[in-house]
């Protein structure tokens, strides 16, 4: 397993507690909104929206939050304009680090990012420099006490999924994005319970971390993600679960 799905499983631990913070809740509406701005505001007929919503309802956000945001980026309510942008820079390591943020002000935030970069023993790339290192896919994660291995593995393929692997009582199944919505609704057709479910950016490479490289490595991960105006990280680390887990 890559050492992002690694980081994906802990941090779904941990959403609950995220959840308190209100930091869900503000990059949810924010992504609400620009999806409903760009593909309209019906979720049946905008993919990207319904996947918000689903994320939304699955953070247990209020029903009136989700119709006030998709209202903002239609236009029915005034609100605030955010626009979509991508970063790319390398961590400790030489680990390629990429950020897809949603902000208001695209001067604040990458200044606020090449500091965090810093700070934490990495530095900010220019566009392009390692973007090439990784592809978009889809990616499920399944905990391995929800299904058998062979049967997993077979009905995944069977659907469509490029990849199944198993490790550190995880299941990971990899698709192309054409094929995730198909796997999505295999999987879910046999009550198979995913703790991750989402179209990623996935590494064609990884670099292994350990010690101090790999702590300062998931302290970058953690500020970036904290971000307010950051909505997806990814890197191509790979780091063992034991010092993950210590983190």
């Amino acid at each position: 397993m890559s050492g992002h799905s690694k980081w994906s499983t802990i941090k779904h631990k941990k959403a609950k507690e995220d959840a308190k913070k209100g930091k869900v809740f503000t990059k949810l509406i924010k992504e609400i909104t620009i999806a409903a701005r760009i593909g309209g505001g019906d979720p049946n007929g905008n993919p990207r929206l319904r996947s918000a919503v689903a994320a939304a309802k699955a953070a247990n956000m209020p029903h009136d939050n989700i119709q006030k945001a998709i209202k903002k980026g239609t236009g029915e309510l005034p609100g605030i304009t955010y626009e979509e942008a991508g970063y790319e820079g390398y961590g400790p390591g030489g680990v390629a680090v990429l950020v897809e943020t949603l902000s208001d002000n695209k001067n604040r935030t990458v200044s606020e990012l090449r500091h965090i970069l810093t700070k934490h023993g990495g530095n900010m790339g220019e566009a392009g420099c390692v973007g090439w290192m990784f592809e978009k896919k889809g990616l499920f994660l399944v905990d391995q006490s929800a299904a058998k291995e062979e049967e997993l593995m077979e009905l995944a393929l069977e659907a469509g999924a490029d990849d199944f692997s198993a490790e550190d009582k995880i299941y990971e199944i990899v698709t192309s994005v054409e094929n995730f919505e198909k796997v999505k609704e295999v999987l879910k057709s046999k009550n198979i319970p995913c703790s991750l479910a989402e179209i990623t950016m996935v590494p064609k490479s990884t670099v292994k971390l350990q010690g101090d490289q790999a702590h300062r490595m998931l302290q970058l991960m953690e500020a970036l993600e904290d971000h307010d105006d950051v909505k997806k990280v990814y890197a191509n680390f790979d780091i063992s679960a034991e010092e993950m887990e210590k983190v």
